[in-house]
């Protein structure tokens, strides 16, 4: 079904589960159409249009078109017709050409059926009428360029059918009367099962040897399909064009469209099927074969999924008898001689999988619309009704039956690994099991009994064909191994189907006894191969054959092959007799040899390393066999439950994965079957949804189910995960998961649990018979050999041998069989019940001991006197598996012994060893065991427990039964034992008297070692295990020290300083240790140390706007994103505004740059010295290896814990004489400092003496400059001047602070060190800076120092000086502090900061006034005049307000401006409070810079405190508030100021400034408070935005981009890797990455739903930040599921870009060549 956009959001989506795919091809909506769909999932427009009387159209008004339509088309015709080349000499480029021709007028075509119904009627009359074609097409002799046009159309057409014109003609004189017989008009079909011919009469023929049986079955086939085409109207021909330049897009597209009109759909369908041959045909040649199979099933599925028009055509048109014969003759062509069994004799056929056909999955569309068919019930009922077809279909299966043999290579490796496989197992999937699901689904019901009658004997019938042919008696052949066999599995699942959903009875259905042990053959051949597989016995076929082995228990094949596999072979287990299955289980595992009581063997097949795996695969094959119940019982609901417990408990899944891993069969996982549990349903019974989290290193985990607690302690299948598992790692993934789950829940807290043993769901009363199996001696024999074996520790023994004993032995005991009593002539037990089989005693066994053995087919069977005495202890008991089965085979099928012997090759037999070439001589030995099956458990459980009598005579009565579920091998042995106890009386006795006795292993003869060498082993063992134990607790501490250590990233040198009091004195000279060479040592001039940095231009602060509200991502066409209220923008017109008015040089130190562009340095806090880190550099570039940065632009990662970084940071070598007076607190006189503050000040710049760390001071001072884009550093008039160098540097020291401030949240109210902090390195880059700009002296006549703390006259200049109060006064403290002598006295700092925070409260005072009416203005200045002359005027922020709105309004221009734009808080009355509050804000951004810059230079501790409390805190810190005079009066901020000269003069002055002056009115209105940085508001659903920009047109190229993208920082829309919009070589992201964020750029992919993060000259896929309901990312949209925002994960991504950690976070990181 297909719907439109439209009518898709028109519908009522509400619970449905849908996925959303966007076509490219257009196509016919099915909304409306209720053959296809429901009236109640009709859209609103639809539903309201049923029934209603649609006018006609005035029949005048279509007259034009009628009249010129026709001439249009046979135009278009024409040129089809002419641009056709006989098909040797067309080239695809020719073809192209002709098209590209007709692009227009096809396009035309395409508009009028956009018109509506009416045109599309026109049309269809036109392209259905004969006559027109008629007259029009053929009716043109005289046009000379028409007549050969049509001569090439009738040479196109001439191999347009099934059979070409050269078959035929070749094949003429074959079968002359075949035709004849065939009648007029009708072709024959005769089918035989094998390979395929074409002959004379249109007879489709099926040639097989002579000793086959024929089976005869005529299909009467319309002639069409096998003669050329004839075509009698334009649409026949326009398809027929269509097919032979292979679906051009737009034809494709134009004949879809006129789908709507119902006339033309049933006509189109019958021309579409009567061409079915001839696509097939122009498929088969095609060179682009996977776009044209797209564009025939963008066709044919809008044709076939609807049932009424599918069953009309298959009336009609025979389209069954047509596909089937198509999809045949297409296989025919690829067919090879089968090798598998008798390779010189075979004469079955098979398909060659290295063809193209199969390769390139060239049947795909074919086979697709099969199953689409065959989905419709009517249909479905017509083909399994129609016997010759199903024969037809059977021996198209066949075809498959035996493909893409494997030949285990023995000697040499393969040279060349065939990839086939591949196509060997799509071709299995979707040609024979797709369509056998299909007929499936119409088999549930009793009522459909015979259908799967039939197809069960045709089954049988093939399969009997299949062995005749192949030439196959009894045994495989070696070494030889098909995963393909289709007949078995289509037998298997109709079988099934038979006796789940028909009741019909099993044995009805089932062949003889001989055809069964055939059909078991093969299916046990691939289960001893998968073993073999993973053993590493056909490991020189290459990697491939571990491929085929995994792909076929791979979740999407398992249910088509190895479950029909296991089912077949359970049916075969349920009849045959046990011992003959037992007894070939174990010699096709080829473990016959080491089934003995000896400890020495030889094995005539298998390797010493292969043994144990295969025996492990031997009895894990036997326990699935026991206990699956998928087709032998359970119901679906319990099928999909313990699929789904088994995928969830090897790991936990997304939703998707889930679905993915489950078998569709015979669950569909969409849509609800009645009375069924929903997938949905089942999963909330099963698991726990774990929404999406972040792990600490920063990848992002999607939404996850994990098994509840109730799952894993009743519901664990351990049997069901080996069964399902693709990797062996799975299964140790699930047993972890189990044992944590039992620590956790302290159900099991010692050592490894074992796989727990679960009860089954009862068998199918058809299926009893499997129980025979755990109920038979030979199973019981083998059972007691491997526990005596693994008892005295034998080689090839393991723990999970013992589980598989363990866990069949539980089987049995839970699985009762009456017991048939026999004496055979080697029986060691008495019956067949394990019951009472356990505690029969063994007391002697014979066996040989390989020293020598004759190669003598039957030496080991005992003389005829044994079966007589076989209750006699005394004789020793003897066993062979091969002649057992031997034995009991010949039984079956009744053949003599001497029949036998030819036909069963001679095998060596289970304890003897044939070295070729050696002198027969054989050695017997007898040995004395005595034990039964319950002794053997006992002492295992002793050996297991590790005490000699673990268990005592009363143990019985003293245990609880619940404890047994979980547990370890001990625990598994007790539940065994409880079990055994309960059920037989006998059995309770025997195990009671075991116990009474204490009983140590007794050794039989020179097999076994004594006990003193067990219990040293033991020991052995145990003493490894505490060694082991204890040097990992070592290494243990020794990582958690190094993590202690290593890892603290505080930065080092002010590490000392910040634990340090101001008080207290630094004694020595800092120490940093050099992460490369490991020394430790100070830093010095000769050998300089330098931290571990990551420099990165940063646009982050210029991104922050005044107001806390997000912006929002316009998603429709009037909502718009204003950047000019951002802080970047602001402050570049402050500063133009400055230069228009002012003196370059005073503009350039009056403000900060860097908010656009600014250098942000961070450090993982490591040092290294700095000629380490040049060799390291060295050894990087010629590693050849590196991925994802680049060392040649100095990138590198640090060597302790690979932290991205590309520079290094020389640290200062520490001065400890200097830093006692450094810290000291001062008792001078403000007075006394601002002189020695001036005089500092004056002092001119040295140039640091040359050394190696000056060189790496400007070493990194150039890489600083380097990292921002040049246009982020010239500002000035002049370009390059030292001024903008000036500017530059002391803006990175800016940039630098505001950073940490964002990262602390804005506010210093948490104090202590931040995460930011942490990766900051102020101390050192302040260093570094200082020295830079010491080199720049400030002329002193225009030094802002003097004009902030002295009365001046002012200087005549050209262009005036930057007035004081539009300076930005953290600037100034800034530029101070770095051109001032380093280490600077703290009371220095202090004076610098006081007499700042003077000029910042001038600024706050006239910026307030600035924003009252004109009347509160003249309240304010009378009432503060009142207040001038009091004695604490200076600090009174009333008196000073008054004095200010005094002086400004001097000049009317400073407050006339305002009176225009009333502001919004004119209107509110302004008290005394909340001209504090407001004073205060104004000045906290100062303070809150200036106390981090303190806290880093001084190392002060910053002490938390309430938000309402910041201002008192921050001035207390800084010394402007006394501690103790810390004031109640809530309005103080003006008690912090401090003034060394009459305040209202300097006022005075710094005012006259700025009345001097016109036009500068703007810049005295300043707020300095900006909102934290935030990326921009998404809206919730993803489709809102995908709906608005997946096809809006790009601002600049105005085209609609192919992969459009969205930056979420600013909303620019741009085009990702667009060629349209690259400048000079660059791509639009890139550069826009470039102009918004210096190089740093996030991105949403509108067509991918994932975000990519671009970081100068790389970039990464940061994940998605719209994930499904189930909590998962739907990358590339793939999945169509609705996405909605994941809040959790577009903070993290915020996070990251304001912190600046991309390059740490993300790991996957790739050059973009500035391609995006």
């Amino acid at each position: 079904m297909s719907l439109c956009a439209e009518c898709f959001n028109n519908g009522d989506h509400t619970g449905h589960d849908f996925n959303m795919f966007r076509s490219q091809a257009g196509g016919a909506c099915d909304c409306g159409d209720s053959n296809v769909m429901r009236e109640t999932g009709f859209c609103n427009r639809h539903r309201l249009r049923t029934g209603e009387n649609v006018p006609s159209v005035p029949r005048d008004l279509l007259l034009m078109s009628e009249m010129v339509l026709p001439r249009f088309i046979i135009c278009i015709i024409q040129y089809l017709r002419d641009g056709y080349t006989e098909p040797d000499t067309s080239t695809e480029r020719d073809l192209q050409k002709v098209l590209q021709q007709l692009e227009p007028q096809i396009s035309f075509l395409e508009e009028l059926t956009k018109m509506g119904g009416a045109m599309r009627t026109v049309l269809t009359k036109i392209l259905t009428n004969q006559q027109i074609f008629k007259d029009l097409s053929v009716g043109q002799e005289e046009n000379v360029y028409a007549k050969n046009n049509y001569e090439k159309y009738l040479s196109a057409l001439k191999n347009s059918g099934l059979v070409s014109v050269e078959e035929k003609a070749q094949s003429g004189a074959a079968e002359p009367t075949r035709g004849a017989e065939a009648g007029a008009g009708a072709g024959a079909l005769e089918c035989y099962a094998g390979y395929v011919m074409m002959n004379n009469a249109q007879v489709f023929h099926v040639k097989v040897s002579i000793t086959m049986r024929p089976v005869n079955c005529v299909i009467f086939l319309d002639p069409s399909i096998m003669d050329s085409l004839k075509h009698k109207c334009f649409l026949e021909e326009l398809l027929f064009w269509t097919i032979k330049y292979e679906f051009p897009q737009k034809m494709v597209t134009f004949l879809l469209n006129m789908l709507p009109d119902q006339d033309y759909k049933i006509t189109f369908t019958k021309t579409f099927v009567q061409h079915y041959a001839f696509i097939m045909k122009t498929l088969m040649k095609s060179q682009e074969s996977d776009t044209m199979s797209n564009r025939i099933v963008h066709i044919s599925v809008q044709l076939f999924s609807n049932e009424e028009l599918a069953r009309h055509v298959t009336e009609e048109c025979q389209l069954l008898d047509i596909m089937v014969t198509v999809l045949l003759y297409m296989m025919e062509s690829c067919l090879i001689k089968s090798e598998l069994q008798d390779e010189e004799n075979s004469r079955h056929v098979v398909v060659n999988c290295s063809e193209p056909l199969l390769k390139n999955n060239t049947y795909w569309p074919l086979v697709s619309d099969f199953i689409n068919i065959l989905s419709h019930q009517s249909v479905a009922k017509k083909f399994l009704e129609d016997h010759s077809l199903l024969m037809l279909w059977m021996s198209f299966v066949s075809f498959f039956q035996g493909m893409n043999l494997n030949k285990r290579e023995l000697s040499e490796h393969v040279e060349f690994e065939s990839q086939t496989y591949y196509a060997a197992f799509a071709a299995e999937l979707e040609a024979c099991a797709q369509p056998m699901w299909g007929l499936l689904t119409h088999c549930k019901v009793k009522e459909t009994q015979e259908y799967t009658k039939t197809v069960v004997r045709y089954c049988l019938e093939t399969l009997q064909i299949w062995f005749d042919a192949i030439g196959f008696v009894d045994e495989p052949a070696p070494n030889q191994v098909t995963f393909h066999l289709p007949l078995h599995r289509y037998y298997a699942m109709f079988l099934s189907k038979a006796v789940k959903c028909q009741g019909l009875d099993l044995d009805s259905l089932l062949p003889h006894q001989e055809m069964l042990m055939k059909i078991m053959v093969h299916p046990l051949q691939i289960q001893a191969s998968l073993s073999e597989i993973h053993s590493n016995m056909w490991v020189r076929n290459g990697l491939q054959i571990k491929g085929q082995a995994m792909t076929y228990v791979q979740s999407h094949f398992c249910n088509s092959m190895i479950d029909p596999d296991i089912f077949l072979l359970q049916v075969c287990a349920s009849r045959l007799d046990p011992d003959y299955f037992i007894s070939s289980v174990f010699e096709r595992f080829k473990v016959v040899d080491l089934l003995t009581m000896a400890s020495v063997h030889q094995n005539a097949v298998l390797d010493g390393e292969q043994e144990r795996p295969m025996l492990e695969g031997a009895l894990t094959f036997l326990v699935i066999l026991s206990s699956l119940r998928i087709h032998l019982g359970m119901a679906d609901d319990e099928i999909l439950r313990a699929e789904m417990v088994s995928q969830l408990c090897m790991n936990d899944r997304t939703h998707s994965s889930l679905l993915d891993l489950i078998p569709e069969n015979p669950n569909p996982k969409s849509g609800i079957v009645p009375g069924s549990c929903s997938f949905e349903e089942m999963l909330s019974a099963v698991a726990d949804f774990k929404a999406p989290v972040f792990e600490p290193g920063g990848s992002m985990q999607q939404g996850m189910y994990t098994p509840k607690e109730e799952v894993w302690e009743k519901e664990f299948d351990p049997i069901m995960v080996v069964l399902r598992t693709v990797y062996r790692r799975d299964v140790q993934s699930a047993m972890d998961r189990y044992s944590a789950f039992l620590k956790q829940s302290g159900m099991h807290t010692t050592g490894n649990p074992w796989p727990p043993y679960k009860e089954r769901t009862p068998l199918h009363p058809c299926y009893k018979g499997l129980d025979r199996l755990l109920h038979c001696k030979t199973l019981h024999i083998v059972i007691f050999t491997l526990l005596y074996k693994i008892w005295l520790d034998h080689s090839n023994m393991s723990e999970h041998v013992l589980c598989m004993v363990l866990y069949l032995i539980e089987l049995g005991l839970d699985n009762q069989e009456p017991c048939i009593e026999e004496h055979c002539h080697d029986s060691w037990f008495p019956g067949t019940n394990l019951l009472s089989n356990l505690h029969h005693v063994i007391n002697y066994v014979r066996v040989r001991v390989p020293e020598t053995a004759p190669e003598v087919k039957r030496e080991k069977d005992p003389p005829p006197s044994t079966s007589a005495e076989a209750s006699n202890f005394g004789q020793a008991q003897v066993f062979s598996l091969v002649a057992e089965r031997r034995r009991k085979f010949q039984e079956i099928i009744n053949r003599s012994s001497t029949e036998a012997s030819q036909v069963v090759r001679p095998k060596s037999s289970s304890t003897r060893w044939v070295p070729p070439g050696t002198p027969p001589q054989l050695v017997t030995e007898i040995l004395e065991i005595r034990e039964s099956m319950l002794s053997l458990l006992i002492k295992l459980h002793q050996k297991l427990s590790a005490k000699q009598n673990s268990l005592s005579a009363t143990w019985l009565e003293d245990m609880e039964t619940n404890s047994h579920a979980h547990g370890d091998g001990i625990t598994a042995i007790e539940r065994i034992l409880t079990k055994a106890a309960t059920r037989s009386r006998q059995s309770k006795r025997s195990i009671q008297e075991i116990c009474g006795k204490v009983s140590p292993p007794v050794a039989p003869k020179k097999n076994s070692p004594t006990d003193k060498k067990t219990m040293d082993k033991d020991e052995r063992r145990q003493r490894a295990r505490e060694r082991q134990q204890k040097l990992l607790a070592e290494f243990a501490s020794r990582q958690k020290s190094f993590m202690e250590t290593a890892m603290d990233v505080e930065s080092p040198d002010a590490e000392a300083a910040m634990d340090l009091g101001a008080s207290e004195v630094m004694e020595s000279e800092v120490l940093y240790d050099c992460v490369i060479c490991g020394q430790s040592g100070p830093s010095t001039e000769d050998r300089p140390t330098g931290l571990v940095v990551l420099l990165q231009a940063s646009s982050v602060l210029g991104h922050r706007c005044k107001s806390d509200e997000t912006k929002k991502l316009p998603t429709t066409d009037d909502e718009h994103i204003y950047p000019a209220d951002t802080c970047g923008a602001a402050h570049d017109v402050r500063l133009a505004l400055m230069q228009r008015f002012f003196k370059d040089s005073s503009c350039l130190q009056s403000v900060s740059i860097g908010w656009e562009g600014g250098v942000y340095v961070q450090t993982c806090g490591h040092t290294l010295h700095i000629d380490c880190h040049k060799s390291y550099m060295v050894s990087l570039r010629n590693d050849q290896m590196l991925q994802g940065f680049s060392v040649d632009k100095g990138e590198f990662t640090c060597p302790l814990c690979r932290q991205f970084a590309n520079s290094v940071l020389p640290c200062r070598p520490g001065r400890s004489t200097e830093v006692v007076s450094w810290h000291m607190p001062t008792n001078k006189k403000t007075a006394v400092l601002v002189k020695e503050v001036e005089d500092l000040q004056e002092q001119l710049g040295l140039f640091p003496t040359e050394s190696n760390l000056s060189k790496e001071m400007e070493s990194v001072i150039k890489d600083i400059k380097n990292t921002t884009q040049r246009k982020y550093m010239d500002y000035g008039k002049n370009p390059g001047s030292p001024d903008n160098d000036f500017l530059f540097m002391y803006s990175v020291a800016r940039t630098n602070l505001e950073l940490e401030l964002v990262h602390r949240g804005g506010n210093l109210c948490s104090g202590g060190a931040s995460a930011a902090a942490k990766r900051s390195c102020l101390n050192q880059l302040f260093h570094v800076l200082a020295m830079h700009m010491r080199l720049y002296s400030i002329d002193s006549a225009y030094n802002p120092w003097t004009r902030c703390v002295f009365l001046y006259s002012c200087l005549d200049d050209e262009r005036p000086e930057v007035p004081m109060l539009f300076r930005d006064c953290p600037s100034l403290l800034i530029i101070f502090v770095l051109t001032m002598p380093q280490p600077l006295r703290k009371e220095h700092f202090i004076c610098l900061v006081r007499m700042l925070y003077n000029l910042q409260y001038t600024q706050a005072l006239a910026s307030l006034s600035a924003k009252f009416s004109p009347e509160e203005r003249q309240a304010w200045s009378t009432s503060g005049a009142l207040k001038k002359n009091a004695f604490d005027a200076e600090k009174s922020y009333d008196a000073l307000l008054s004095h200010v709105i005094g002086e400004l309004s001097k000049v009317k221009t400073v407050y006339d401006v305002n009176t225009e734009v009333p502001s919004m808080l004119s209107s509110s009355v302004w008290s005394p409070h909340s001209i504090e509050y407001s004073l205060q804000q104004f000045c906290l951004p100062y303070l809150r810079l200036s106390c981090l810059l303190q806290h880093h230079l001084y190392g002060d501790k910053l002490s938390g405190c309430p938000e309402v409390e910041e201002f008192s805190g921050l001035a207390g810190c800084l010394g402007l508030l006394a501690p103790a005079l810390q004031p109640s009066n809530p309005i103080y901020s003006a008690s912090c100021l401090d003034w060394t000269v009459n305040a209202f003069d300097l006022m005075t002055q710094w005012c006259s400034e700025v009345t001097g002056l016109s036009d500068t009115q703007t810049l005295l209105v300043q707020d300095p408070r900006w909102a934290s940085p935030h990326l921009l508001h998404l809206p919730d659903h993803y489709n809102i935005i995908f709906q608005y920009y997946h096809k809006k047109a790009c601002t600049a190229c105005k085209k609609v981009p192919k992969d459009p993208a969205l930056c979420l920082v600013c909303g620019t829309f741009v085009c990702l890797k667009g060629l349209c919009c690259k400048q000079q070589g660059i791509c639009e992201c890139v550069l826009h990455s470039q102009h918004c964020g210096a190089a740093t750029g996030i991105f949403l992919l509108i067509n991918a739903s994932v975000i990519i993060i671009i970081r100068g000259h790389r970039f990464c896929l940061w994940g998605s930040v719209y994930l499904d309901a189930h909590g998962e990312e739907d990358r590339d949209l793939r999945r169509g599921k609705p996405l909605f925002l994941c809040v959790e994960r577009y903070r993290v991504l915020q996070q990251q870009w304001v912190s600046h950690t991309f390059d740490h976070i993300n790991k996957r990181w790739g050059p973009h060549y500035n391609g995006l």
